[in-house]
């Protein structure tokens, strides 16, 4: 029979609080686990779901940005919201000479915050449903409740639906979107 020392047992329990804690902070995200001690881009490389978000950051030469302190609030488009737009977009906005498009529309994803969905219902609500955000980029979108889903409309009037929110990131938050975000032009 093996004894254990009650400073082990105890050593034993916290270091399985700790993993529980650090597991019940953690979300899956295209198969990978988020971790809040990783930042935006490190743990969007590590989703299958944003293989293209991640290339398009790196195209239009976000990386460091949204590597950087924050903090920021990311909607973050999947694959297949990028597959949504007209055949050839993606590979035409990846171009160096479309850079800056390409910038203006993932800017239009990313807020100077980090908001919680419930801090952004909490907005809606005192907004009498609808509450209109400014994107680093510069657009406007609005956000809004369809029953307990959150719901981002962009400046053309396409509307988003985050299918994962409150992934916590150590600069900030990604709320997953089934729909690219546009600019007005």
């Amino acid at each position: 029979m093996h004894k254990f020392s009650k400073t082990a047992l105890a050593g034993a329990t916290l270091a399985l609080a700790f993993s529980a804690t650090a597991f019940a902070q953690t979300k899956m995200v295209g198969g990978a686990e988020m971790f809040p001690t990783k930042n935006i881009v490190e743990n969007a490389a590590n989703s299958k779901d944003h293989t293209t978000l991640v290339a398009a950051v790196k195209a239009a030469g976000l990386v460091d940005t949204l590597s950087g302190k924050g903090p920021y609030t990311v909607f973050a488009p999947t694959n297949a919201a990028f597959a949504k737009l007209p055949a050839g977009t993606v590979d035409t906005l990846v171009k160096p000479e479309n850079k800056a498009q390409l910038t203006k529309i993932l800017t239009c994803h990313v807020v100077a915050a980090n908001a919680m969905s419930s801090a952004i219902g909490k907005m809606i609500k005192d907004d009498g449903g609808m509450h209109k955000v400014k994107t680093v980029g510069g657009c406007t979108i609005t956000v809004k409740m369809n029953g307990d889903k959150l719901q981002i409309v962009d400046e053309k009037g396409q509307t988003a639906t985050v299918t994962i929110a409150d992934v916590g990131q150590s600069n900030g938050v990604i709320h997953v979107i089934d729909t690219v975000l546009l600019p007005a032009s």
